[in-house]
């Protein structure tokens, strides 16, 4: 089954395009599951405001309303469902829990982008460059990993975007968080946006092919994320193509589905 769960909005301010246009592009790439999971609009306790998230109230709201009335309009021809891509978050898990309840959300997938809060700054897409914060990155994902409420972990090898090389420091760490996604039986995202910044820039960051043969090698369940930021991203295919030769060489467990959340059912 082709399969997304990670599709992105233009309300997220750093995405393009219609939603219905992101319904009809998987239409037309032949997706039975669409999902959007925008970025989560946290709502902080301080004054702080994100420049990647959308408004926490009408925001929100719009987004919900749209994202399910295409889910009928277009129930006949794919299955569309509603998201989101939050962090991991300690002094807001409980308000997480709250929201996700209140509104019924299909999912939440794992996007480990800061540590402890964004209010804080410390994206680890930058920060990690040394193997306190390789750690440090390892420790945010496995809390957030146990917490039960998110779906899988999104680009789980973000760490490379900073990092210098993949070495020795990195294979510690990936194997450390393979093996625990394992022993939950917790999927670990091969992400698609990652793979055409490598294409584009000719440096690869992630996805990196030494963290998926690790992830094949302790038997995780993998799948394919297009974390698609405009409508065209569903309907080129070779993106996902090359990923997909490059995790069956590995003999990954390829998975296409994930668990639903069942708050409030």
């Amino acid at each position: 089954m082709k399969t997304n769960f990670h599709t992105h909005t233009f309300r997220c301010g750093h995405a393009s395009g219609e939603d219905e246009a992101y319904v009809l592009s998987a239409i037309a790439g032949k997706y039975q599951i669409l999902g959007f999971a925008d970025h989560c609009p946290w709502k902080f306790s301080s004054n702080y405001r994100s420049h990647m998230r959308m408004d926490p109230q009408q925001g929100l709201q719009g987004y919900l309303k749209s994202i399910r009335a295409l889910k009928e309009k277009y129930k006949d021809k794919i299955d569309i469902r509603v998201g989101l891509e939050c962090e991991y978050f300690p002094p807001y898990m409980e308000w997480l829990r709250r929201m996700v309840q209140k509104e019924k959300l299909d999912y939440i997938i794992l996007g480990n982008h800061f540590e402890y809060s964004e209010e804080k700054g410390i994206y680890f897409g930058r920060a990690v460059v040394d193997e306190m914060m390789l750690n440090r990155y390892v420790d945010s994902a496995l809390e957030g990993m146990s917490t039960g409420l998110y779906a899988y972990l999104a680009h789980p090898d973000l760490f490379m975007r900073g990092y210098p090389s993949f070495d020795g420091y990195c294979e510690k760490a990936s194997v450390r968080l393979c093996r625990a996604a394992k022993e939950m039986g917790f999927a670990l995202e091969c992400n698609l946006c990652g793979a055409l910044d490598n294409r584009r820039t000719g440096k690869e960051q992630y996805p990196h092919h030494l963290f998926w043969q690790i992830a094949a090698a302790e038997g995780c369940d993998v799948i394919i994320g297009v974390d698609a930021h405009s409508p065209r991203a569903l309907e080129d295919d070779s993106l996902r193509e090359e990923g997909l030769r490059l995790l069956k060489g590995y003999k990954a467990h390829l998975v296409d589905r994930i668990p639903y959340l069942d708050f409030g059912r």
